[in-house]
């Protein structure tokens, strides 16, 4: 079994949504430095690098990530390459294929290529492209950016409409080493309660 790992990795270099909470670990013993054991704490924001949102982070008295079923963030997917320029939403025209033939899909669009350096032209989703994926029965969509939505959105059109389908949402994830095609996806949330959203070491495998 081949492991790819499409995280990227958290340190205090990783960029945040701006005004977010960065990341930082806190050292409080150190093994180096003569204590017994390694101990460290860490500030951050849920939504750090690869990252799953609940739906209480887009909708009111909706579930929080440690309410949501595992099945969705666990199973096969397809990756798909889009053609869109930078700052536009995905419609299904971008897609390099139309034949889904998994229930989680995982987006490349290239549009945020270092997650440690910031850039507002991200691409998203339209929600033409979440109803098209719903009709097809898909249950949790991926893309390689720190949103759904573009930067400048306050409505969350994507998101509301994934909501609307009852789908899951995989943010922040890296495509760069993955051929578009079939794999296992493991992207499990920690069981934070009420939380919005959990970081995940997402990976996918393949026999």
């Amino acid at each position: 079994m081949k492991i790819f790992d499409i995280s990227p990795e958290i340190s205090t270099n990783l960029s945040v949504w701006p005004g977010d909470t960065p990341y930082k670990r806190t050292v409080s013993m150190n093994t180096d430095l003569g204590d017994h054991m390694g101990l460290s704490s860490i500030t951050t924001t849920l939504h750090l690098g690869a990252h799953v949102d609940a739906p209480n982070h887009y909708v009111p008295k909706a579930q929080g990530i440690s309410e949501r079923s595992l099945h969705y963030y666990l199973g096969p997917c397809q990756v798909l390459s889009c053609s869109v320029k930078k700052g536009e939403r995905v419609l299904v025209s971008d897609l390099s294929t139309e034949e889904i033939k998994a229930p989680r899909v995982l987006l490349r669009t290239g549009s945020f290529p270092d997650p440690n350096n910031w850039n507002d032209d991200f691409s998203a989703l339209s929600e033409e492209l979440v109803d098209w994926l719903a009709e097809r029965q898909v249950l949790l969509v991926g893309i390689d950016t720190p949103s759904v939505d573009l930067i400048k959105s306050k409505a969350l059109e994507a998101h509301h409409k994934i909501a609307e389908y009852n789908m899951a949402v995989l943010e922040g994830i890296v495509l760069d080493s993955v051929e578009d095609g079939l794999y296992n996806l493991h992207a499990l949330p920690l069981k934070i309660k009420n939380g919005d959203a959990s970081p995940v070491r997402a990976i996918l495998t393949k026999a």
